[in-house]
């Protein structure tokens, strides 16, 4: 197949691209920066690559890796809603549109709640929410436009499904697993703020797998790109060092994390929101994880990394 990819420099695009690639499939990458260009906002050269394509998956947006300022927030908001909006403006204008369209958002748009689980049926929706910044609210926001610009585009020849994908974990430098396993190593890897929080995630192998299902299966809508058990972060760290071989780790305050968010220009609701998602739809379609629980997940990473 050939299937473009537009956003796909980034940690999970080159998972995919490599993935993809190796099974024999043309990937054709569209970026800022490299591969086939573009300003992420309007049609241009780059949508010919669309036309005749047989998929899309558009990974395009700010990374969620900054500080929540003002600016931040609006370019991340920017960023996701053009691109999704400009994507199928293309799949609409193209004599032969691609037979599907992967859409990425994120486990994000659920509530932070530890009672349940949610899932794509029963799942809640956040919005505002007792005893979190406001700020947090317009995350969820971000991801309801993001979606929005998919359910709203006009490309009735094309399935479209929207990725609601957890925290994906590869060994690549620079990703989430990176930094993580880097603060594990310094013996800071502890509870934060009593690490009742639980943590969604997915195995960078079990992503490419996800994803591969559901090109080829007839699945529509929005659909949990998430590990079946997701674990409270207390125990999500304590495996991370167990993998790494690290006896402890240093627990840390709320006000200490957000001394290191900001130490690290990134913001605190990446550790701190509850994002308990399972992936109902994958296991009713028949998904068999690779990596359904965190300990084995963890364990071949590191030793992937290593």
């Amino acid at each position: 197949m050939k299937i473009v990819i537009p956003g796909g420099t980034g940690q999970v695009g080159g998972v995919l691209s490599r993935a993809l690639g190796a099974a024999g499939h043309e990937v054709v990458v569209i970026s800022r920066s490299s591969g086939v260009r573009w300003d992420g906002r309007t049609l241009g050269a780059w949508a010919r690559e669309v036309d005749g394509a047989d998929v899309v998956v558009n990974l395009a947006g700010r990374s969620v890796s900054c500080r929540y300022n003002a600016e931040n927030l609006r370019q991340m908001m920017r960023s996701r809603v053009d691109s999704a909006r400009v994507v199928g403006e293309a799949i609409a204008r193209a004599d032969n549109p691609p037979r599907v369209w992967l859409q990425m958002s994120t486990a994000t748009i659920y509530a932070h709640r530890f009672d349940a689980a949610n899932d794509e049926r029963s799942g809640i929706l956040g919005g505002r929410e007792e005893d979190v910044p406001g700020y947090w609210t317009y995350s969820v926001e971000i991801a309801k436009r993001w979606e929005a610009e998919l359910d709203e585009a006009d490309t009735p020849a094309t399935r479209k499904v929207a990725l609601r994908s957890a925290m994906a974990m590869s060994p690549d430098r620079g990703g989430v697993f990176d930094h993580l396993s880097w603060l594990a190593r310094l013996g800071l890897g502890g509870p934060v703020a009593g690490g009742r929080q639980y943590v969604s995630w997915i195995h960078d192998d079990d992503f490419v797998r996800a994803v591969a299902l559901l090109i080829s299966e007839p699945i529509s809508g929005a659909v949990n790109l998430a590990a079946p058990h997701p674990l409270p972060h207390r125990d999500f760290m304590r495996e991370l060092r167990r993998a790494w071989r690290v006896p402890v780790g240093l627990p840390a305050t709320r006000l200490m994390a957000g001394i290191g968010a900001f130490a690290l220009r990134s913001d605190t609701e990446l550790l701190l929101k509850s994002r308990r998602v399972t992936p109902g739809r994958l296991v009713e379609a028949g998904f068999g994880f690779h990596f359904p629980n965190w300990r084995a997940a963890a364990q071949n990473l590191v030793e992937r990394r290593r």
